[in-house]
């Protein structure tokens, strides 16, 4: 069967304007072009659209759909399995933050006791999984299965209070960054504080400290573009001044 524009948008829920857009864009191109100038998109192109709803779904940009549907290798059967192993994941997580919304729910109502560790399962839970997803293959290559299991066991046995504190920690980071980075400067006092709360903040979850951990994880920082882009949303060039803040404060760095 083929669809318009409009059949296809009512069809699978997607706007005209966002499936012009991804033909505009070269992502979904319609199977051909009417004698009236109508796209009319045929199996192919719905099957192809399903997908990237499915990555969608999973937070995946559009430019790096459109390099992995790209790809030679793209095999639908084997992205779908991904898909469905995914979505599992992402419904698993969910459940956690229902279940403890539920329970926070009923110690409020007087129904249970829900001890101060409980209240934050969930979210530390999902912590580890969105890490685990975006860089798990490059730390666990890095440091080791052993190394990055203590280190998720230690973010898991966080108290409430230290949970609250590395978080807040982490926001303090961000917008420290941006100071730092406005006077150019990696080895000025606002970016060695930088890096000593970078320390602080990696000990809530590290179960050992070593510089040279410390040092390794700042130079991947700026190697691997996922992390750069958590850096960088904040202040641009942010992560490599980071990583330089880091290795002054370690003493790893020649300035001359």
């Amino acid at each position: 069967m083929e669809y318009t524009v409009h059949q296809l948008a009512q069809l699978s829920g997607v706007s005209g304007r966002t499936l012009r857009y991804y033909d505009q864009i070269g992502l979904l191109k319609p199977a051909r072009i009417s004698s009236s100038g109508y796209r009319i998109y045929g199996k192919k192109e719905v099957d192809l659209l399903q997908q990237i709803l499915f990555f969608r779904e999973l937070e995946v940009s559009l430019e790096e759909i459109m390099d992995l549907i790209k790809q030679p290798s793209f095999d639908q059967i084997t992205a779908l399995e991904n898909h469905k192993n995914q979505l599992l994941k992402k419904r698993a997580r969910l459940d956690n933050i229902i279940a403890t919304v539920e329970q926070t729910i009923a110690s409020k109502q007087g129904g249970s006791t829900m001890q101060d560790k409980d209240k934050f399962k969930g979210f530390k839970e999902q912590l580890i999984e969105e890490n685990e997803q975006k860089y798990g293959k490059e730390i666990r290559e890095k440091y080791g299965n052993d190394t990055v299991d203590a280190s998720n066991a230690k973010l898991m046995g966080l108290s409430k209070e230290d949970y609250e504190a590395m978080t807040r920690l982490g926001e303090e980071i961000l917008s420290l960054l941006k100071e730092a980075v406005a006077t150019g400067d990696p080895t000025s006092e606002i970016a060695q504080e930088l890096a000593e709360k970078h320390k602080k903040w990696l000990l809530y979850s590290w179960g050992s400290y070593s510089k040279e951990a410390h040092a390794g994880l700042a130079e991947m920082y700026v190697a691997d573009e996922r992390f750069t882009a958590y850096y960088d949303k904040s202040v641009k060039g942010g992560t490599q001044f980071l990583r330089d803040a880091i290795l002054n404060y370690l003493g790893l760095k020649d300035n001359n």
